[in-house]
C-alpha cells in the first residue's frame, strides 16, 4: 500500500517509570487493581511473542492467573492480563479485580506467577494452548465486521501495512517457546508500578506501598 506507521509527534521519548504506587480511596464494593510495566512498541517483532506470552499469562479461563488467583484460591471477581503498543513504547499490565480485604494476597499471587514466568518461562503446553487461542480468536474476529475494519484501519495506521489473516495465522504459528520465554524474562523481570481504587484502610495504604519494592 505505501503506507508508513505513524511517527512519535515529536523528539520526545516515553517517560519510562519503575516502583510508582499510586492509590486512590474510593467508596467501592471492590478494589481495582494494576500492576503496569514497561511493554513494546507497536512495531516490534517480538509483539507475536509478547502477545503469546500475554494470553498464556491471563488471557483466558485456562491462563495462569486466572487458574491460580480465582480458580483454585477464589481471591478475584475477575483477572487477566493486557498489552498496549504505541508509537515508541509499550505497556504490560495485571488487573485484578477483588474484596478491600484480599487485596494484599492478590498482589502477592500475581507477583509470585510473574516472577515465576520470568525465572523460568512458561511449558511448552502452555504456549501451544496460547497460540491456538490466539489463531482462534483472530478466526473468530472475521464474523465481526466492525472489527475487521477496525483491524484494517489499524494495520494501516499503526504497522504501515495490511497483514492477511493468513499472514497472521502464519506469524502466530511461527513464535518459538524460546522467543516466548525470551520476551517473558525481558518484560516481567521488570519492577512493576501499582494503581489501585478502593475503600483502602490507612493500614493497607501502608503497605502497598511495600508491594512493588
Amino acid at each position: 500500500t505505501g503506507a508508513e506507521p505513524i511517527a512519535p509527534r515529536d523528539g520526545r521519548r516515553a517517560l519510562r517509570t519503575a516502583g510508582r504506587v499510586a492509590l486512590q480511596n474510593r467508596k467501592t464494593e471492590q478494589a481495582h487493581v494494576v500492576l503496569g510495566m514497561p511493554g513494546l512498541a507497536r512495531t516490534d517483532e517480538r509483539r507475536w511473542a509478547l502477545g503469546v506470552l500475554n494470553t498464556a499469562l491471563g488471557g483466558g479461563m485456562s491462563s495462569r492467573l486466572f487458574q491460580e488467583v480465582r480458580e483454585k484460591r477464589g481471591l478475584a471477581y475477575s483477572v487477566y492480563s493486557y498489552t498496549s503498543g504505541f508509537a515508541d513504547c509499550g505497556l504490560f499490565g495485571v488487573y485484578a479485580g477483588c474484596r478491600p480485604s484480599q487485596v494484599h494476597d492478590v498482589l502477592r499471587i500475581c507477583r509470585d506467577e510473574l516472577g515465576h514466568v520470568a525465572e523460568h518461562g512458561l511449558s511448552d503446553d502452555e504456549i501451544d494452548r496460547a497460540i491456538g487461542q490466539l489463531r482462534g480468536s483472530t478466526v473468530l474476529g472475521l464474523e465481526d465486521t466492525g472489527a475487521l475494519m477496525n483491524r484494517i484501519g489499524k494495520s494501516e495506521l499503526c504497522w504501515g501495512e495490511h497483514l492477511s489473516v493468513d499472514d497472521m495465522l502464519a506469524r502466530m504459528a511461527a513464535v518459538t517457546p524460546d522467543e516466548v520465554r525470551e520476551v517473558a524474562r525481558d518484560i516481567l523481570g521488570q519492577r512493576p508500578s501499582l494503581s489501585v481504587i478502593g475503600p483502602l484502610k490507612d493500614k493497607q495504604a501502608a503497605r502497598l506501598h511495600d508491594a512493588v519494592a
